[in-house]
């Protein structure tokens, strides 16, 4: 089997595509997995990291209102259209599965002219215009919110990485706590903003260090590469307050914690949940308010807290946060809740999905 994935620019295209990719390899070391990128994104360094071919089409974003640039798209949508569907040929692909982006709209468009199978997969409650686009062309639509707009959908949830996915966040709570320097049984809240927008976070967080101190609560803190805040060095032998500018290890990092603070991604909530870690969802106040109905059905169902970027003082901090995170009974219920909602199996589902599509296409062929 050949499998095609357009899933560039964002870490929430590629990781989806990826875990998918890591799936159909454990099933079948011998499957044939070409990525389509842009050189623009974070593809080239993720997808070759993890051992899978990158095919590069010119970048096409779309303009999201009228501009003269608008003028120019037609004309390099053709070319990135011909360009994914040479890779198409090349790959002789039984099938393309998208996950959104500006990658996957000509790999769409490319894989209806070479009459490829397609496959779309939704991360979001609001589908992005390349999927929109996309479903159009398929009856394959898999979404991770059961409530998708997009016709023909099939709730199958995100994929994730392995090391996420099968994370016992219990059992491995002592030895992460070590592998950060962290005590092994104080309450610990992790905190980290994601690749954008995590100033706020970094301040209010810091700004309320002293409060944490007072209140026997260690912080492991993921501040980010351009952070400028820093809190007071804590005394010997008290609550640690960790700061670390990045982490490649977020499986010891959930692990480590009882609490997150944190944004409100559609991955972010995705392994939260799949791990049971209850957060308390800062949704980035920017874009089209996707963040914050990610995190509502979480918090509606018991397993977070939300609250406003605006509202996210070290003030709500030491009235809301601090007294749900000293409570053990109430963080234990806030995990089950939070667990209830998540999904560890979506790379196996969607999997699935991909063999049943070409083992279709292929029968209706003879």
């Amino acid at each position: 089997m050949r499998v095609v994935l357009a899933g560039g620019g964002t870490a929430g295209h590629i990781e989806p595509a990826l875990a998918l990719a890591d799936a159909l390899r454990r099933n079948d070391p011998n499957v044939g997995i070409t990525c389509l990128g842009t050189e623009r994104g974070l593809e080239t360094r993720l997808v070759p990291q993890r051992g899978y071919e990158l095919a590069l089409i010119p970048p096409v974003p779309l303009p999201r209102r009228l501009t003269p640039q608008l003028l120019s798209v037609p004309g390099r949508l053709n070319g990135a259209i011909k360009a994914a569907a040479n890779i198409l040929d090349q790959a002789r692909a039984d099938v393309l599965v998208g996950f959104g982006g500006y990658v996957a709209t000509p790999g769409y468009l490319a894989a209806k002219r070479r009459k490829v199978p397609i496959i779309v997969h939704e991360a979001n409650p609001k589908p992005g215009l390349a999927n929109k686009l996309g479903a159009r062309f398929t009856d394959h639509v898999a979404v991770s919110h059961s409530d998708s707009p997009l016709p023909n959908a099939t709730f199958v949830g995100i994929p994730l990485r392995r090391e996420i996915a099968t994370l016992d966040r219990l059992a491995m709570g002592d030895k992460a706590r070590s592998y950060f320097g962290l005590l092994p049984d104080l309450p610990t809240l992790l905190i980290f903003g994601g690749s954008q927008g995590a100033r706020s976070l970094n301040r209010a967080a810091v700004a309320a260090a002293p409060a944490f101190r007072q209140a026997g609560i260690q912080v492991l803190h993921i501040v980010g590469p351009k952070n400028t805040e820093e809190p007071e060095p804590a005394g010997p032998g008290g609550p640690q307050y960790v700061t670390i500018p990045y982490c490649d290890r977020m499986d010891l990092a959930y692990a480590a914690a009882d609490m997150a603070m944190c944004r409100a991604g559609a991955m972010t909530c995705a392994e939260l949940t799949a791990v049971g870690l209850p957060a308390v969802y800062v949704p980035l106040p920017i874009g089209n308010g996707e963040q914050r109905l990610n995190a509502e059905p979480i918090v509606a169902a018991g397993g977070g807290l939300l609250v406003d970027d605006a509202e996210l003082t070290p003030e709500w901090i030491a009235h809301q946060l601090l007294p749900a995170l000293a409570d053990p009974s109430r963080v234990a219920q806030m995990s089950e809740a939070a667990g209830r909602m998540g999904r560890r199996d979506a790379d196996v589902a969607l999997a699935k999905m991909v063999y049943d599509v070409v083992r279709a296409a292929h029968q209706q062929q003879q």
